[in-house]
This record gives C-alpha cells, structure tokens and sequence, in this order.
C-alpha cells in the first residue's frame, strides 16, 4: 500500500507574519511590564526608597513682611473674660416681590470673648493709702470696663443662606463683603450686649482684689482693703 503523505501547515503568508518593528514594540513593552512590576514589588517589600509625586499640590507664601503700625502701652489689668455664642438670622428683602426673586437670609453662628479689665492709668493721686505701722493698704479703683466682642472665626461659621433667583445672579457678578460685614458686626454687638449682664464686673472685681491682697501680702502687708467707684 502506497505510504500516506504526512499532512503539511500551511504555509504563512508574509503579510500575515509579525513585521520586526511590531515584534520590536511588543518585546519592549513585555520589558517594560516587567521593570514596573518589579518596581512596585521592591517598593512593597522597603527596598527601594519612596519618590515624591511629581504633579502634587505646592503653595507657595509669597506674603509682604509684617510691618508694626502703632505700639502703645497698656495699663490695664484684665480681670476676667467670657466666651459667647449667639445665633444671628438675618433676612433682607423687598416690598412686594415675593421672596423667590429677591431675597436673602443668613443664618450665622458667631462665637467671641469679652475682656473685662481694670484701667490702672485713671487712678487718682490719693487712690492709694498706704500705713507701713499698721501694714494696712487701701485702694479706690475705677469701675470694671468692659471690651467690644472679639469674634473667633475658626468657630463661627454660617449654617445656612437662602437668597432669591435675581439675588443669586446678583451675587454671581459681583462680591458684596458689605453684607457679611453686616453679619459680623451684629454678632458683636449683641455679644458685648450679652455681657454687660453676665456677672463679668462682679467676677472681674473679685479677681482683682485675690490679686492685689496676693501681691501686698508678698510685700509684707496684712491688710488690704479695695473699694470700687460707681460707674
């Protein structure tokens, strides 16, 4: 029986073989991969050290120096403080057109401290008696006086602000810090309203009479007496 010829691929076309640049690409990107792959992994195990991101956010401070306005010397003695939290709701609007057009409300929670101090520069000539025999000091202060609201902006913030459709596009074409000076400015006022009724005078004078007794008491005195004048 005649042997059976063995079957024969078929041959491939030239046109359908890799060209050497494709198999150039492919080798050099299996290469590539392969460094890659090998980076992270080292980077994985603490072996190759931590790089930068090249594209991460930088700020740069190009700010003037401070420069020093005024200086003057203080003779106060402050005596106590009180940290207050108020609620402003604000609302602006006009007559006659509903609120969806033309309005604003803000609502701020402002959050500041009152200084209550003893002013020791309007101390008169005989404000001060003195008996080294007796060890006895009498004082006559002025009245506690009473700072504007410093406002602590890391804790105030807005909680909410409603404003009509031509108020929105209003504010889109123009920066009205008026209005949110306005919103300070309240919070302040009614926190320096607040504390006048608080009970900061009565504290302050207390403080200040431990400290005076303290300071007398180290210079030898046994007795000290501090009156304070009406307001």
């Amino acid at each position: 029986m005649p042997e059976e010829a063995e079957p024969v691929a078929p041959a491939v076309a030239p046109e359908h073989r890799p060209s050497f640049f494709a198999r150039l690409l492919i080798f050099i990107g299996f290469v590539f991969a392969l460094i890659v792959a090998s980076c992270f992994g080292l980077r994985a195990m603490n072996v190759l050290p931590s790089f930068d991101n090249p594209f991460s956010d930088q700020t740069v401070d190009r700010s003037q120096p401070v420069l020093l306005e005024s200086m003057r010397d203080l003779h106060r003695y402050v005596a106590a403080d009180g940290t207050f939290q108020v609620i402003v709701d604000l609302q602006q609007n006009k007559e006659n057109i509903p609120d969806f057009l033309v309005n604003r409300r803000i609502l701020f929670v402002g959050s500041g401290t009152v200084e209550t101090y003893i002013d020791f520069s309007a101390l008169s000539g005989d404000a001060l008696k003195v008996d080294n025999e007796k060890k006895t000091v009498e004082l006559t202060l002025p009245p506690p006086q009473q700072s504007q609201a410093a406002l602590d902006m890391s804790k105030s913030y807005v909680v909410e602000e409603d404003r009509g459709l031509l108020t929105s596009i209003g504010d889109a074409f123009r920066s009205d810090t008026a209005k949110q000076q306005r919103v300070y400015e309240m919070a302040q006022q009614k926190i320096t309203e607040a504390a006048k009724s608080s009970g900061l005078d009565q504290r302050a004078q207390q403080n200040t009479q431990l400290m005076l007794e303290s300071l007398f008491a180290r210079l030898g005195y046994t007795s000290v007496k501090v009156t304070f004048t009406n307001p």
